[in-house]
Parts: structure tokens; C-alpha cells; sequence
């Protein structure tokens, strides 16, 4: 059985206390990253739950309220990013140059805006599709100029094409 946790972008470096591009497409043990008691003493909480799924919620809530809160502007960020906004207009929204931008959302994602931008079009897309838009529809309401570029871009970023991707996260 596994467990998981999903952050909201850009708030798990603040709680793991590493710059998300220092973890991007690396599996790495929490142990590497806390010290090896608290990881010991969290590990037991969570195994000694219940259900391990929601003991490992109840100690990530934990870990987070201890933590400091993220960037607000990076949250800002996201929502103007995921309402289909340009990387180049929501900079200057902000308040950032671009190369500030960039810098910031290495740390805070693991990559840049214009990567944000794409997979948060995607999670729109898929979002859709997941109840049964027509995927030419799903691709025009998500932002893609039209379903090949949808196709094309699940490809990419999920490795698989669309119809498969929805069946395996069903």
C-alpha cells in the first residue's frame, strides 16, 4: 500500500526545507533531507496509525503548521498562471523581471514559469477530460490551440498519450 502527500504548487520546499529544483525528478529519501530521528519518530506516527494514509496526512498537517508560510506572491503566481494569463504579463503584474521570476520559481517548483504554466494548462485539461469534455473541446477550453497540441503536450509532459493517462489515473 502507499501513501502520499500533494502540496499546493510551490509549498513543498518551505516544508522540506530544499529548493524544489534540488529534488526535481529525483527520488529522494526524507532521511537525506531531516534528521534521521525526526524522519525515525514521524515514521513510527504514521505506521502506527489506523490507516497509514491518514496518519501520514495528520503528520504532514503537523510538519506544516510548523513551517513557515510560503511566498504569497508565488501563490499569486499560481492563480494568474493556472487562469491562463502569459508568463510575460503575469511578471509584470507582479512585479518581476523575467530572470527574477525564473530564479523564484526554480526554487519554489523545480522549474520555470513557462513549465508552470504547461502543466497547470494540463491539470486544467485533464480536469475536464476526467468528466467527459470531448477532448477537441478540452483542448480549446484549457488554452491549447487544438487537440493535437493537446495530444502533444500529454505526451511530453505525462509520457503517455491522453486516453491512456486517463485511464490510469481513473
Amino acid at each position: 500500500m502507499w501513501a502520499g502527500v500533494r502540496f499546493h504548487p510551490g509549498t513543498a520546499p518551505a516544508l522540506l526545507g530544499v529548493p524544489a529544483h534540488e529534488l526535481r525528478d529525483r527520488r529522494v529519501e526524507l532521511a537525506d533531507l531531516w534528521p534521521a530521528p525526526e524522519v525515525r519518530r514521524l515514521t513510527a506516527q504514521v505506521n502506527a496509525a489506523a490507516d497509514p494514509a491518514s496518519g501520514l496526512e495528520e503528520v504532514a498537517m503537523r510538519v506544516a503548521s510548523r513551517a513557515e508560510p510560503p511566498d504569497p506572491l508565488l501563490r499569486r503566481l499560481v492563480e494568474t498562471l493556472d487562469a491562463g494569463r502569459p508568463v510575460a504579463a503575469t511578471a509584470d503584474e507582479l512585479g518581476f523581471g523575467a530572470r527574477q521570476l525564473h530564479r523564484r520559481s526554480l526554487v519554489a517548483f523545480g522549474y520555470g514559469p513557462k513549465m508552470l504554466a504547461r502543466v497547470l494548462r494540463l491539470q486544467r485539461a485533464l480536469a475536464l477530460a476526467r468528466v467527459g469534455v470531448p477532448f477537441a473541446e478540452t483542448a480549446a477550453r484549457s488554452g491549447f490551440a487544438d487537440q493535437a497540441h493537446l495530444a502533444r503536450d500529454v505526451r511530453e509532459l505525462a509520457g503517455m498519450p491522453l486516453g491512456e493517462l486517463l485511464a490510469r489515473s481513473g
